[in-house]
């Protein structure tokens, strides 16, 4: 019999390109192999209308399909790895983490090529994310920023029917939808601190499956996996969500692995900001140190001013 693979994934364009990409490198390192598409809706897929942050955060993206890998119905699940919480449901890990594409965030304009430095003061700029809305608002505050939840391609579709200005979206979603064209101005790592994970894939399988371990295996890739842990030891250790402005990145320098971490304010009124290298064999350790840094530099009081404001909203 031809052995064979079920994947999970939304059925968004973008998730489905991820996983058809998934798909094709399997059946590239292992001939012979089937591996056959499972669309899944989630919980975020339904609510399209509010923030993240007020429906429930980043687990919306993954639960259903999550469930569907814990019951059987498939085998391999990608997400991106971003919209990954920091603690993995229990019976599952993470199987391969594939290389990197552009962490990077991107203002894409109404007016082509306008860089964020030209937008006027008051233009709106669409965004659901608190992370970059809130370090956007730290150096733009003349900004005004409203939700745009959707698709990319939604996304864009509203910026074209002029309801914002501009949008912020990743570098990676739009390369791998072919709409690399519609990028205005790459924002930078210092201006725009990307998401835990972002540019990243996520394959993930249960902990008692070593024959698909087997399978993916192939796809990891070191560094990437590496950068990812210090990334999301950073995320776990703040006890980041969707409710937080949390932004980290991790990136090999010389031998050592470096790692910037950010913590803002939800007005961008305060913003703490360190980096901090260690060998690449400490990558928790340095995600968690860098965490305790921030926190102790001013990191704990926007938090509990987050806290604060939660709290009197419910």
């Amino acid at each position: 019999m031809t052995p064979s693979l079920r994947i999970g994934t939304r059925r968004s364009p973008l998730a489905v390109w991820q996983a058809e990409h998934v798909r094709a490198r399997l059946e590239a390192a292992h001939p012979g192999l089937r591996c056959l598409l499972v669309r899944i809706v989630t919980e975020g897929d339904r609510i399209l209308d509010r923030p993240l942050a007020q429906v429930g955060g980043k687990g919306l993206f993954v639960k259903e399909i999550e469930n569907a890998l814990l019951d059987g119905r498939i085998d391999v699940a990608v997400h991106s790895m971003k919209d990954l919480p920091a603690e993995l449901p229990q019976g599952l890990r993470l199987g391969a983490v594939p290389q990197r594409e552009d962490p990077r965030d991107a203002l894409v304009a109404g007016q082509r090529n306008r860089r964020l430095a030209d937008i006027p003061p008051g233009a709106r700029i669409g965004t659901s994310s608190l992370r970059r809305a809130a370090q956007l608002r730290f150096h733009r505050p003349d900004l005004t920023l409203e939700p745009a939840r959707g698709n990319v391609e939604t996304r864009i579709r509203r910026l074209e029917e002029g309801r914002f200005d501009a949008i912020v979206l990743a570098v990676a979603g739009l390369k791998r939808l072919g709409l690399e064209s519609r990028i205005s101005e790459i924002l930078e790592p210092d201006l725009c601190l990307p998401a835990v994970g972002q540019g990243v894939l996520a394959v993930e399988i249960r902990e008692d499956d070593p024959e698909t371990a087997r399978l993916v295996e192939p796809l990891n890739d070191p560094a990437t996996e590496t950068c990812v842990r210090a990334e999301r030891a950073f995320l776990a250790a703040m006890g980041g969500s969707c409710q937080i402005p949390v932004a980290a990145l991790a990136h090999m320098d010389r031998e050592n692995l470096a790692l910037t971490g950010l913590v803002a304010d939800l007005d961008g009124s305060q913003c703490v900001r360190l980096s901090l290298e260690a060998p690449p064999d400490q990558a928790v350790a340095l995600g968690r140190t860098l965490a305790d840094q921030i926190r102790a530099a001013g990191g704990d009081r926007i938090l509990q001013n987050i806290a604060r404001r939660l709290s009197t909203r419910s």
